[in-house]
């Protein structure tokens, strides 16, 4: 990575942000419009202290596209939360296309788990209604796994051999 120290705090503060995502989202259901307006809004700076080229970035701007395309119908159809849809969407401007795929195979997996929980949960206390899923938080830890994966083994000094 180019950009070195700015590259990587940027990626801190995207770290800081997805952990405020999560934990926002366990305590109102809600993702807030101006944390996901700041994600989205910082990848550029990242895209350019990263030394990303125009191909790289064409690729995240329509990765991003799509998934708000396909995420939109997912809210229309109340099968997913506005907050949601937005964190998606912005943290398809940040990760590369291959580890956005991993991201979202595991993201499904913990999402899968969370639902079953909260299910739980709701059986256990005897609640009527529709059950609120704070997929906020699948949603952050598999963009942190695919953040540690992707960018912290460059961090590491290479291990000889032998």
């Amino acid at each position: 990575m180019q950009g070195g120290y700015f590259s990587y705090g940027l990626l801190a503060a995207l770290a800081i942000a997805l952990l405020t995502a999560a934990f926002t989202d366990l305590r109102r259901r809600q993702i807030d419009n101006w944390l996901n307006a700041a994600i989205a809004l910082a990848a550029p700076l990242f895209w350019l202290a990263s030394g990303q080229t125009w191909v790289d970035i064409g690729f995240h701007l329509v990765i991003a596209l799509v998934m708000f395309i396909m995420l939109a119908g997912l809210f229309a159809l109340r099968a997913m939360g506005g907050g949601d849809v937005k964190l998606l969407t912005a943290l398809a401007l940040w990760i590369e296309p291959v580890w956005f795929v991993k991201l979202l195979m595991v993201m499904s997996v913990l999402g899968g788990l969370l639902t079953l929980i909260v299910a739980a949960l709701h059986f256990v206390r005897r609640r009527e209604g529709r059950i609120a899923v704070p997929y906020g938080i699948a949603i952050s830890c598999a963009g942190l796994w695919a953040l540690a994966s992707q960018y912290l083994p460059a961090l590491s000094p290479a291990m000889p051999s032998g």
